[in-house]
């Protein structure tokens, strides 16, 4: 196996580098206590999208004709993405729509939908939200209750949507909704794109254990929209809600941010002093660093297989899962160390005097818990790797 970069790859790594250390944008601490939909947060975010898919950086594989680069070498987007957290640049504000939505709409959308909404994807002129889980139909997606009843060229939707990253600020959801009441709960499902400005949408902002209010609840009441915004076939859209649900749960299980995180980790053991001294020279705390070192290189290595197999055009199978389960749980248990290193120094929170690191662990703890439960909980992900992958029988 060669896993060295080719002399093309480490050029153009050093152009992307370059690139980054010239454009990325300085980090404005007041942005941070902006609310999520702030006019001024949300420009400053898509004008850094913007920017970067103007220096054609932003989704690289993506047909010409919709906006993207029709570059098939799949290392080049790869090697995009390690950069970009490398020199810690911002999120993409379109991240749901760029990771999510646009693949599934290359596979499953018709040419008129990808005309339409792929080129403002990659530009944030659109942002979008995922509508999937309700109360009560989180981890079980299927048992969803949100209906969609077609009425000549329309569908009329009425329900509740749950934990909608964004969608205070989105101006389209991808949905899921019911369209056959009375077929089996994996059946009878539709995937419909919603402009979140049609009358009857009202959408009610959640605060986290975090402070923010990155999640939200939306309600549908009478809200019509056009069958032409129907993805795939009427009642069939659970296939595409699956595509979807594998391109987030390779979004989830990010292995590059995990060797950041770990990075850190390391760090801080070697800075922050324990009992007199150096929090990595104390036994116990470094058998547990070798311990998430040595996830953290299978991790990788468990991801440089699945790029193999994309590569040469092979099936990942469940390996988006897997990915989803290790990377979410690792990153919090990550976490879970650095708080255990600050010891008496771990409840103290942003803004707090004598934090470390501005309190950015005591943030992720929390958030990377949410992130085990976000796409399908580690207890969904493990059912599914032992019955589909390992032939186990099912659960229950």
């Amino acid at each position: 196996m060669d896993l060295s970069y080719s002399k093309q790859d480490k050029a153009f790594r050093k152009q992307v580098r370059a690139w980054m250390k010239k454009n990325v944008p300085q980090k404005d601490t007041s942005l941070s206590r902006l609310a999520p939909d702030d006019p001024r947060r949300i420009e400053r975010a898509k004008a850094w999208q913007r920017s970067l898919h103007q220096a054609g950086y932003v989704a690289r594989g993506w047909p010409k004709e919709y906006g993207g680069q029709g570059d098939s070498d799949v290392m080049r987007q790869t090697i995009v993405n390690e950069e970009l957290i490398l020199a810690r640049a911002p999120g993409l504000i379109g991240a749901s729509g760029l990771t999510m939505l646009g693949p599934t709409l290359l596979q499953c959308g018709t040419e008129q939908q990808k005309q339409r909404y792929l080129p403002t994807v990659l530009t944030a002129e659109e942002i979008w939200c995922q509508g999937y889980s309700e109360p009560g139909s989180g981890s079980d997606l299927a048992s969803l209750r949100t209906r969609a009843e077609l009425v000549g060229d329309e569908f009329i939707i009425n329900g509740q949507k749950v934990w909608t990253s964004g969608a205070q600020f989105s101006d389209w959801m991808f949905c899921l909704v019911r369209t056959d009441p009375d077929a089996p709960k994996h059946r009878g499902i539709s995937y419909v794109l919603i402009d979140m400005k049609t009358p009857g949408i009202t959408v009610r902002p959640l605060v986290q254990m975090t402070g923010d209010a990155g999640f939200n609840e939306v309600f549908f009441e009478d809200v019509r929209v056009p069958r032409d915004n129907l993805v795939g076939e009427l009642h069939q859209g659970w296939m595409v809600a699956n595509a979807t649900l594998f391109h987030e749960r390779n979004m989830l299980g990010s292995t590059t941010r995990t060797q950041m995180m770990m990075h850190n980790l390391l760090r801080l053991a070697r800075s922050h002093r324990r009992y007199g001294k150096p929090a990595a020279e104390d036994p116990v705390i470094r058998q547990k660093l070798a311990e998430l070192l040595g996830r953290v290189e299978a991790m990788k290595y468990h991801s440089l297989r699945q790029l193999t197999d994309v590569i040469k055009g092979r099936r990942a199978g469940l390996g988006a899962m897997v990915n989803k389960l290790v990377g979410t749980e690792l990153n919090h248990d990550i976490c879970a160390l650095a708080l255990e290193i600050m010891n008496s120094y771990a409840p103290l929170k942003r803004g707090a005097d004598r934090v470390i690191d501005n309190g950015v662990w005591q943030y992720e703890f929390m958030f990377t818990l949410g992130l085990i439960i976000g796409g399908g909980t580690s207890q969904i992900q493990k059912n599914i790797i032992s019955e589909r992958g390992l032939g186990m029988p099912k659960s229950g």
